[in-house]
C-alpha cells in the first residue's frame, strides 16, 4: 500500500510553515508531512526529523531530502536531541501518533491481524542507542506471560475493549495448550471470544485488542505525557504545536493537556474542535477515518 500522509493539508494550515522557519517532525515515518513542510520553508528552513524504528531509519537514510536532519531515538528524548543537534529555533512541532504503513505493511511485527507474523509490536528493536523502559516487552510477553485479571486490564485500558474479559480468559485458556506466538493465533482466539454479531461489525473485531497490546508494548500514552511538556518549553514565541491523535486516549491526554495550559496562559487553542478528515479522504485513506488534529500556539 502507499503511504497517503493523514491530513496533509490540515497540517500545513496549522503549522503555518513560512519560508526559513524551522520545525520538528517528531514522528517521521514515511516522511509525507516532513516533505510538505520542507517544500513550505525553503530555501533555508530546516527540519529536524525523529525517527525511532531502526530499520525504518535505515530506509529512509537512502533517501533524506536537503533540509532535514534526520535523527535514529524516541521522540521522549526531545530536548536533547534538540540540544545535540543546536536546533533552533523551532517554529512548529509535529506528532502523527498513527501507526505508519510500513509498519503495518513491511516490518513483520505483527502490528497487523491481516498477516501472520510474530507476536512482537515493537516501534525499536535495537536497544543499544534507546533507553526505553519497554525496550524487552512485546506483545508475545503479554499473552503468554501477564496474568488473566492484567490481560484484562490491558485491554481494557487501552483497547477500551468491551469484551476484555472474555478475550483475556479465552487466551489465558489457549496458552495452557501451547505459546501463543503469531498474530493469526491471536486472532482466532479473539474470534471464538467475542459474539457473531460484534465479528461482523464493520471495524475488525481484533482491532482493539492489537491497538492495546501495541500500545502496552510502547509504553505510547506515558511517552505522550511525558513529551508534551517538552515540546511547549521547545517551542519559540509564537511556535505552533500540531498532533493527529487516532483513538481517544491520545486525544482525551492532548486535550486535557492543552486545556491545563491555557489555564496557565501558555498558550492559545486553534482548535475548538478536533479536526476530522474529509469524507473525501476517508474515502481514499480509509486508514485516516478515527484521526483527530489538535493544534495550539505559544504565547
Amino acid at each position: 500500500m502507499i503511504h497517503v500522509p493523514v491530513l496533509k493539508k490540515e497540517i500545513l494550515q496549522y503549522l503555518d510553515p513560512k519560508p526559513n522557519e524551522n520545525f520538528i517532525d517528531a514522528t517521521v515515518g514515511e516522511m509525507g508531512h516532513t516533505a510538505a513542510i520542507l517544500e513550505k520553508n525553503k530555501p533555508e528552513g530546516k527540519v529536524l526529523g525523529i525517527e525511532i524504528d531502526p530499520e525504518l531509519y535505515q530506509e529512509l537514510k537512502s533517501q533524506i531530502p536537503n533540509r532535514l536532519i534526520l535523527v535514529n531515538d524516541s521522540y521522549i528524548n526531545l530536548k536533547k536531541i534538540v540540544k545535540k543537534h543546536n536546533f533552533g529555533p523551532v517554529q512548529g512541532i509535529l506528532f502523527d501518533l498513527g501507526l505508519s504503513s510500513w509498519h503495518l505493511e513491511k516490518s513483520k511485527r505483527g502490528f497487523s491481524f491481516k498477516r501472520e507474523e510474530s507476536l512482537d509490536m515493537r516501534y525499536q528493536i535495537k536497544t543499544q542507542n534507546l533507553k526505553l523502559k519497554t525496550q524487552n516487552l512485546t506483545a508475545e510477553s503479554i499473552v503468554n506471560r501477564y496474568p488473566e485479571r492484567e490481560i484484562t486490564r490491558v485491554l481494557r485500558e487501552y483497547g477500551e475493549e468491551r469484551f476484555a474479559r472474555k478475550i483475556a480468559e479465552k487466551i489465558t485458556e489457549a496458552r495452557k495448550i501451547k505459546p501463543l506466538k503469531t498474530t493469526f493465533q491471536l486472532v482466532e482466539i479473539i474470534q471464538k471470544a467475542v459474539p457473531f454479531w460484534y465479528r461482523r461489525r464493520k471495524i475488525h473485531f481484533a482491532t482493539r485488542t492489537f491497538q492495546a497490546l501495541r500500545i502496552a508494548v510502547n509504553d505510547e500514552l506515558n511517552n505522550l505525557k511525558k513529551i508534551l511538556p517538552q515540546a511547549i518549553e521547545i517551542l519559540t514565541r509564537g511556535g505552533r504545536i500540531v498532533i493527529i491523535s487516532f483513538h481517544s486516549l491520545e486525544d482525551r491526554i492532548v486535550k486535557n493537556f492543552f486545556r491545563e495550559n491555557v489555564r496557565e496562559n501558555l498558550i492559545k487553542i486553534l482548535t475548538k474542535k478536533p479536526i476530522r478528515p474529509t469524507k473525501t479522504e476517508m474515502k481514499l485513506n480509509p486508514r485516516s477515518r478515527s484521526a483527530k488534529l489538535r493544534a495550539a500556539v505559544k504565547f
